[in-house]
């Protein structure tokens, strides 16, 4: 496979409806919001979904969820010495880094898009590898309303207690509706360094266009996460003329006249300015 020759930007609009999009561990796990109000989604978060998408589609991950783990290995640490290249590549300080990286792209699919620092504790040498793809994190178009609600489970964790013990309370919060947008990018010099292919973009293409498919959870049940459309834009060259802070400008999204509290896609009104020498593809999934 060739890497990659084109530089591809990427622009995803999703909605949220009455679930929790990415919650905030320093906040109680309420939705994460900026300080206007606008709704946000973590890098990190849209990275774990496309790495979860991509493991369902067969492919190879190296950074995998506790709870979707197909190899048996329990650490990042286990992962990367049970692999038989890389363990007769390690030699400790006169471990050949470059071979390395090299051998972990080829292995792995998320190391190749994303990057990854194979730095493990007592190790006397670590690997650091720049990945091609970036997410930006996402933010609401609109601020968001976040409600809050108080649960209780009908049994108690501990036996001998009477009635209802403060172990059975909690707290749920969503947002009632969010429509967010999340802008990213892949970079050619970077593809060449981790033989990321025009292959790969389209994994990551397919990967976003079907972001929530089995990511439902109590947090977010099925059918309230939804990908609305993907603009997909391939340059006709590696370094384009249109930089991909002018790409991402030419998408513009606001609210329709009279709309003041949107509750659906369909309460925004979505242009696209015309750039010179590129066209996006749309993949409407509305």
């Amino acid at each position: 496979m060739s890497t990659l020759q084109n530089k591809i930007d990427f622009s995803l609009i999703i909605t949220a409806t009455a679930a929790n999009p990415n919650g905030d561990p320093l906040d109680g796990n309420r939705p994460r919001i900026s300080f206007d109000g606008n709704g946000e989604i973590s890098d990190v978060c849209i990275k774990r979904k496309i790495r979860n998408r991509l493991q369902d589609m067969g492919e190879k991950i190296f950074v995998q969820s506790d709870d979707r783990c197909d190899d048996g290995c329990d650490s990042l640490r286990s992962r990367a010495e049970s692999n038989a290249a890389l363990k007769a590549i390690s030699k400790g300080k006169n471990t050949d880094r470059e071979l390395y990286a090299k051998t972990a792209c080829e292995e792995w699919i998320d190391v190749r898009s994303f990057g990854q620092v194979f730095a493990f504790k007592s190790d006397t040498v670590s690997v650091g590898v720049r990945g091609p793809v970036s997410i930006c994190q996402a933010s609401s178009i609109s601020p968001v309303d976040i409600v809050s609600m108080q649960i209780t489970k009908s049994v108690n964790s501990e036996g001998g207690k009477e009635g209802k013990a403060s172990d059975t309370m909690g707290m749920k919060h969503r947002v009632d509706f969010g429509m967010y947008v999340i802008h990213g990018s892949i970079n050619c010099q970077l593809a060449e360094k981790t033989g990321f292919s025009d292959e790969d973009a389209e994994k990551i293409k397919q990967a976003l266009i079907t972001l929530f498919e089995n990511d439902a959870s109590s947090a977010r049940p099925e059918g309230s996460m939804e990908v609305c459309r993907l603009y997909w834009w391939k340059h006709d060259c590696k370094t384009p003329k249109n930089s991909s802070a002018k790409v991402r400008r030419s998408l513009n999204i606001k609210l329709k006249d009279g709309v003041k509290k949107p509750s659906s896609f369909y309460d925004y009104d979505i242009t696209l300015d015309k750039l010179d020498g590129v066209e996006p593809e749309i993949y409407d999934m509305m």
